[in-house]
């Protein structure tokens, strides 16, 4: 059991390494979906009552492109 308090990702079943499974590049997606989250949230949330469709893809944003790119980028 690990006490650390930190999110560790893990994708297995991946054709991008001979290991065939990826840490590094999940866990620093993640933390990028996290940054990204804190701020466009709340900027989607206050345009989403005026635009609608603009707001939800402000919100729809770290997860839609900033967790694959990053997760993509590290092939470990």
């Amino acid at each position: 059991m690990v006490g650390l308090g930190v999110p560790i990702c893990v994708q297995c079943g991946t054709r991008s390494n001979p290991c065939r499974c990826k840490v590094v590049g999940p866990t620093l997606g993640f933390v990028a979906f996290v940054a990204a989250a804190v701020v466009e949230w709340p900027v989607g949330a206050i345009v989403y009552v005026f635009k609608r469709m603009k707001g939800r893809k402000i919100m729809a944003h770290p997860a839609t492109v900033v967790y694959p790119k990053v997760t993509r980028a590290i092939p470990i």
